[in-house]
């Protein structure tokens, strides 16, 4: 399930043409997040993450994971032309080949003073570190299963905000991160961050399907967003970085 990018210094798990399913650090190398203060729109952020990258002495092929906001949940149809213009940028900086891509990506929509256009919250790369403890971004997953067919087709618990209809969202979700974080040797106990991204209300599930896994050991961010395509509802990403700046 893993693959090497060699060009970034970073292992990754393939996933989608838009986005990987993790990312982390080779031995003798770190990631570091940074959070933008406020929300940059896409062209501009790509312009300061290239910015960023280059004065810290690193190629643009160190750029490993991204947070993204966008203004409302798309379409399916709408979803895949926003990530068509999305990684023409990653192409040119040497990232996507036509086919696979290594960067890790989470991608939410904000309930309350959303963005006016899709817009950058944080992005993470890879730099040379002279420590030992491993890093690593596991992207944002939702409650849809892998494979062929429609969202609706692969949704669990399709249109189901019942209480136990939203704790089988969360429970699948936070099973996809445990196989995402098992694929590169690692736990819950591992993280340093975990944030989730919902507009419901999922605290009948927290203790018995968050709490109790262990994905709380750091707290748990929770954003008031929606995942990124309508009829999801409830999202989580996770790392470990022991490095993290707001600029």
């Amino acid at each position: 399930m893993i693959s090497a990018f060699a060009p970034g210094n970073y292992q990754f798990i393939p996933a989608v043409f838009q986005y990987s399913s993790g990312a982390a650090a080779e031995a003798g190398y770190e990631i570091e997040r940074v959070r933008f203060d406020r929300l940059v729109p896409l062209a501009e952020g790509f312009a300061k993450i290239a910015s960023h990258i280059q004065a810290a002495g690193r190629p643009l092929t160190a750029f490993c994971a991204c947070e993204l906001r966008s203004p409302a949940a798309f379409t399916e149809e709408g979803f895949r032309a926003f990530n068509l213009h999305y990684v023409k940028t990653l192409a040119e900086w040497g990232l996507y080949d036509g086919s696979t891509n290594p960067v890790a990506r989470s991608n939410v929509c904000p309930e309350i003073d959303p963005p006016a256009e899709p817009s950058f919250y944080a992005f993470s790369f890879i730099r040379p570190s002279q420590g030992t403890s491993p890093s690593f971004v596991i992207a944002g997953g939702a409650e849809a299963r892998g494979g062929a067919g429609s969202y609706p087709e692969r949704i669990v618990s399709y249109r189901d905000l019942s209480p136990e209809g939203l704790r089988e969202k969360v429970r699948f979700t936070a099973r996809s991160m445990e196989e995402r974080l098992a694929a590169f040797g690692f736990a819950w106990k591992d993280t340093t961050g975990v944030q989730a991204y919902t507009i419901r209300d999922f605290h009948p599930a927290f203790a018995d399907e968050l709490v109790h896994r262990g994905a709380a050991r750091s707290g748990l961010t929770w954003h008031f967003a929606r995942p990124p395509v309508i009829d999801l509802e409830f999202e989580m990403d996770c790392r470990r970085v022991l490095r993290e700046t707001v600029i």
